[in-house]
């Protein structure tokens, strides 16, 4: 008989003590042309990441030229006064760099990233780029092309349409945050290379732009390589820069944008509130995150895992401009898609949800696990340099103190359920929210009007 092979089995590996963690904090300095510089860094990461954030807002782009920051911020790739705009590509490919930019209504960020032994080769590109652009004839030419051919396929997209028509809908006529970010077909036709160079040199100077570098900088003299690149880079210093005020309308109202035929409806209904600088942001943090920030989401739960209404259904709050005097604000808004025949059922269910909130508040239960999903992973979230450089260059962006993400963690831990609650009901008060959908108003009409949630206007998709 033959003798069964045992197995040896090993040891299973035990979990170590959890090392204590906190957001990086930056060093911050200045160069001699007046660059403010934040570095960070992180043993280990050998990709470091730039970001340089350039004092250009949406709202500083000329009458009729909405678009030409956003032209700008991808022209600065496209050859300067030492490189041809395919030689300024193939720079960068050989240091292995990625290099983006892109404009909103803070300004104008280019986003760096490269291995750190060819680092000094692509901030030399990047401060060329930001020293002398080419903004050739062509390239803006073809630039300004390729933004036109976008826009027909974001009008498309259902979701870019409704966050279209909601920022419409939010602000007033005529203020900059009423329009697209990157410009309309009318006012992108509009667009040359002498507007661009024309709005490069009113806004784009090293006195009133920031640097952020994280990641691995052992024997790297960080100073030197700064004062070569980014500190050859001149200009001249500039006035304060009036910011306006942000204001809103968040009377309780529907617009649908007419698709006919759609299978599906898209919801996007959102208000405007306080920015970071609010003490409640924490607490809006956390009670937003209960109510549709993730699967196990009150949202989520109904209309996705009860009703089988959609795929999922998300609320969150982004920051469109902040300012410490208390004249930003932030987005706060409910996303999802569902289909098309239970659009009025869902959207009835889902303002149950908000007035059960409201009435009943938040569990215990709900506020664990949004803090262990919140503050938990996030040591997982900054494992690299360049979640670390993008999150402290939100921090400049927005005038919040260098320990200002550190600091939301502790606050977020500390957060309890009575404050959360009254955070996200707040936030989403039933009678104070712009409902826009994006779907067939024949068959949605009539079923949303009998809601009762606010006024219902029908507007074509174009």
């Amino acid at each position: 008989m033959t003798e069964l092979a045992t197995m040896e089995f090993h040891q299973q590996p035990q979990a170590g003590e959890p090392r204590p963690w906190a957001f990086p904090a930056p060093e911050r300095g200045s160069l001699d042309n007046g660059l403010t510089v934040l570095r960070c860094h992180r043993p280990g990461q050998q990709v470091v990441a730039v970001e340089v954030l350039l004092d250009a807002p949406l709202d500083a782009e000329p009458a009729g030229l909405d678009g030409v920051a956003t032209i700008m911020a991808r022209a600065f790739s496209e050859g300067t006064d030492k490189h041809s705009a395919e030689d300024f590509a193939a720079e960068l490919e050989r240091c292995g760099a990625t290099l983006d930019a892109h404009a909103d209504h803070p300004g104008v960020r280019l986003s760096l990233e490269v291995p750190v032994s060819r680092l000094a080769k692509a901030l030399g590109l990047v401060a060329d780029a930001l020293r002398a652009p080419a903004f050739a004839d062509g390239e803006v030419e073809r630039l300004v092309r390729n933004r036109l051919d976008e826009i027909p396929h974001e009008l498309a997209n259902p979701a870019r349409r409704a966050a279209k028509e909601l920022s419409k809908e939010l602000f007033p006529a005529g203020t900059r945050m009423s329009r697209p970010r990157q410009g309309t077909e009318e006012t992108v036709a509009n667009i040359d290379s002498a507007a661009v160079r024309a709005f490069y040199e009113k806004h784009v100077r090293p006195a009133t732009a920031t640097a952020v570098v994280v990641g691995d900088l052992t024997g790297v003299d960080l100073d030197a390589l700064l004062g070569e690149t980014l500190g050859a880079w001149t200009g001249s210093a500039a006035e304060p820069r009036p910011v306006p005020p942000v204001t809103a309308d968040d009377r309780g109202r529907v617009v649908i944008v007419d698709r006919p035929g759609a299978v599906q409806t898209q919801l996007l209904i959102g208000r405007t509130g306080s920015d970071r600088h609010d003490r409640v942001w924490p607490a809006q943090v956390l009670g937003t995150y209960c109510l549709g920030g993730t699967l196990t989401s009150r949202l989520d739960r109904v209309l996705r895992e009860e009703k089988g209404y959609t795929y999922g259904v998300r609320a969150f709050g982004q920051v469109l401009r902040s300012a410490p005097d208390g004249t930003g604000a932030a987005m706060l808004a409910i996303s999802g898609s569902v289909d098309t025949p239970n659009t009025g059922p869902a959207l009835a269910d889902l303002w149950t949800v908000l007035r059960k909130l409201a009435e009943g508040g938040l569990t215990d239960a709900e506020r664990d696990v949004a803090v262990q999903n919140l503050v938990g992973v996030a040591p997982l979230k900054y494992e690299t340099a360049a979640a670390v450089a993008s999150t402290l260059a939100d921090q400049v962006e927005q005038h919040l103190p260098d320990d200002y993400q550190a600091t939301l963690y502790r606050q977020l831990a500390a957060t309890g359920t009575v404050e959360a609650t009254a955070a996200v009901v707040s936030a989403f008060p039933v009678d104070r929210l712009v409902t826009v959908l994006v779907g067939d108003a024949a068959q949605i009409k009539e079923p949303v009007e009998a809601l009762g949630i606010g006024e219902v206007t029908v507007v074509a998709a174009e």
